[in-house]
């Protein structure tokens, strides 16, 4: 299993940013029963949660982000995203997807994406 998160860049506070994390050696019926979500990590901090995906197609959302931000998913790419906007200096993070297999028993994460707002 493997994962990759790609999308990051500079954007204007106010602008709007998509994440994609894309995964590789999932079979549809394993993807389809994953749990997902999306992590930030800002230099001398912890990593922070932002979102879940569940298997269901429920969400949640950190308070931080909620209302502004929208976590998806395909299942025929294999590939979650993040949507966000309406995005705030305090957003600038780098942004890392989990990808939580209960079925292989795996736990995988990407190696980050770097979201940069300007204010």
């Amino acid at each position: 299993v493997q994962v990759a998160e790609s999308g990051g860049a500079l954007v204007q506070a106010g602008g709007s940013l998509r994440l994609s994390c894309k995964t590789s050696g999932f079979i549809l019926s394993v993807w389809s029963t994953a749990e997902m979500g999306w992590y930030r990590q800002t230099p001398g901090k912890e990593r922070e949660w932002v979102g879940m995906l569940g298997s269901d197609r429920t969400t949640n959302y950190a308070d931080s982000v909620k209302g502004r931000f929208t976590i998806s998913r395909d299942n025929a790419k294999r590939t979650m995203y993040l949507q966000m906007n309406s995005l705030k200096p305090e957003d600038a993070a780098v942004y890392y997807c989990n990808i939580r297999s209960e079925q292989l028993g795996t736990d995988s994460w990407g190696q980050g994406t770097q979201v940069t707002v300007s204010s």
